[in-house]
């Protein structure tokens, strides 16, 4: 016990004192630190630093960058973080060619629209010039002069009506990559209660069919023409029960009798 060292009360008040006072120091710079913290949020809410400076669009083909901007009516110089998503998106669906939309927010100044727009369908050919139809529905306005339609079919011989009607609801739920191997499609009524059409399809292989149920009656057209020579003349009949009518074998058979 002699030889134990004994650290009197005297002794650790130096020690006590220096503890405190680190911790008062810590603390007091937390609170200096949370201070300006807050403070520089505040400027930067409030200054032109959160202010929409670049606006980039994405997914979108049929509308320019510049008529998705405007239709959100989104601006350079709004606060970022002011931005009313639900109200933008609305007015972005209530476009003819915008199916759905998101706004994303990416710091520290930009704002990116995401848009997913109706495909094209259909273009109905009037007087020389083509409409586009979508899978909504809608015609949109005419194409412009330098712009030629490539990727669905052209309508052709349709009027404004309950027909054409029919033929784009049957249209919107055909399957896209069907509708993709489309080239023309020809409305001959060949009286009144006829609802035939004709089309001309990009392997060349010509079907007739009909507006009521023309969805079920393409569907099976995939796999018939995989069994069809493509070099044949004929006509594919895509209605109760798919044929082929091939005018070469008929051809053949009256040479046959001829001879």
């Amino acid at each position: 016990m002699g030889n134990n060292k004994v650290v009197t009360i005297n002794e650790r008040i130096p020690s006590l004192k220096e503890q405190r006072k680190q911790r008062a120091n810590r603390r007091l710079l937390f609170f200096l630190s949370l201070f300006f913290l807050l403070l520089l949020a505040m400027v930067y809410f409030q200054s032109p630093l959160s202010h929409i400076r670049q606006l980039e669009v994405n997914g979108n083909f049929l509308l320019s960058d510049e008529k998705v901007v405007q239709f959100a009516e989104l601006e350079t110089g709004t606060s970022i973080w002011n931005l009313e998503e639900d109200v933008i998106r609305n007015k972005l669906i209530m476009t003819p060619e915008i199916k759905d939309a998101t706004l994303k927010r990416k710091f520290p100044t930009t704002v990116i629209i995401e848009v997913v727009e109706h495909t094209r369908i259909g273009y109905l050919y009037d007087n020389g010039k083509y409409y586009p139809l979508l899978t909504s529905g809608i015609f949109l306005n005419e194409l412009p002069r330098h712009q030629h339609p490539a990727d669905a079919p052209i309508l052709i011989n349709w009027e404004q009506g309950d027909a054409l009607t029919d033929f784009s609801r049957e249209l919107m739920e055909t399957p896209e990559q069907l509708i993709e191997r489309m080239s023309e499609v020809f409305y001959v009524p060949k009286e009144a209660e006829s609802d035939e059409v004709i089309l001309h399809m990009n392997d060349g292989f010509e079907v007739h069919t009909t507006i009521t149920n023309f969805k079920e009656r393409m569907l099976p057209y995939p796999s018939i023409v995989k069994e069809l020579n493509s070099d044949r003349n004929g006509i594919l009949h895509m209605k109760m029960s798919p044929y082929f009518e091939d005018f070469d074998l008929e051809e053949e058979e009256e040479s046959e009798i001829e001879g």
